[in-house]
């Protein structure tokens, strides 16, 4: 009787140490959530909203566009050009 009993006891005090340590790692993870909503709620008042005034605005730079074939007729002519000092075989 004593054996049965105390195995029973034994699952029983397993199963709270797991119970236990679940509950501890959820109280970790929620004291976690609530750091980072409350340092979000504390940021909200150090960022303000923009105006259309507070942006600069740029001019867009036009891009140089050389087209594929120009480029590659250049190296093509360069090609025939340095061939003109290179001698071997």
């Amino acid at each position: 009787m004593s054996f049965n009993s105390q195995r029973k006891w034994s699952n029983t005090y397993k199963n709270l140490s797991k119970t236990r340590a679940i509950n501890n790692n959820l109280i970790d993870y929620i004291s976690k959530i609530e750091e980072f909503y409350i340092s979000e709620l504390e940021s909200i008042n150090t960022y303000r909203k923009t105006k259309p005034e507070d942006l600069i605005y740029l001019d867009k730079r036009p891009e140089k566009k050389e087209s594929f074939f120009k480029k590659n007729l250049s190296s093509l002519i360069e090609g025939f050009i340095d061939s003109k000092y290179q001698r071997g075989y």
